[in-house]
């Protein structure tokens, strides 16, 4: 985090980037919190949507944060 920033300034600074994020090839698979091209954030949403999410991440088969990853793309890229 800059001195003269916030949290939200650097996140949507960093999210304004244009570097597209390298991905390991498939047979060397990293886990997030040991690959360096992520950060680990945090965000707050209501119980019953967690729930929601949670869920529809398990019959996809997918992980939340693949999700919401593409989420935050997709309203990157329409604002």
């Amino acid at each position: 985090m800059s001195k003269k920033g916030n949290r939200f300034n650097d996140l949507f600074g960093a999210a304004r980037r244009t570097e597209s994020v390298q991905t390991p090839p498939p047979d060397k698979k990293v886990a997030k919190g040991q690959n360096p091209d992520y950060t680990r954030t945090t965000i707050y949403l209501p119980k019953s949507l967690h729930r929601q999410l949670k869920a529809a991440a398990l019959e996809e088969e997918r992980e939340m944060s693949e999700i919401v990853t593409e989420l935050v793309k997709q309203w990157l890229y329409e604002r």
